[in-house]
């Protein structure tokens, strides 16, 4: 294998980790966004978590957030705006990163 391989090789290995923990730290902000959400909407403990999962899953319906913020914006009506939604999204994709660092560690 060349030194060019190897290169390729490692270039692939990292964008495929690189992938998967965006992946991980959007799941985590969505859960984060669900259970921000349940609050406002009075819901706790298993019912919180459901709908946390509801909007975990929301995620998979078109690339980007957008699907989040509309399934949100539906569900919360007059609770939240979408620019409150999304500095929501914002806040909570800091913290999903910053909570896998400290798993990590």
């Amino acid at each position: 294998m060349t030194t060019f391989d190897d290169r390729e090789n490692a270039f692939e290995s990292k964008f495929a980790h690189d992938e998967e923990m965006r992946f991980k730290a959007e799941a985590r902000r969505n859960k984060l966004l669900g259970l921000w959400a349940a609050g406002l909407l009075g819901k706790t403990g298993d019912d919180a978590a459901a709908y946390a999962k509801d909007i975990i899953a929301a995620d998979f319906e078109e690339a980007g957030h957008e699907d989040v913020v509309r399934k949100l914006s539906g569900d919360l009506g007059g609770l939240a705006d979408d620019a409150t939604i999304r500095a929501k999204c914002a806040e909570f994709m800091i913290e999903a990163k910053r909570q896998m660092m400290s798993d990590e560690g």
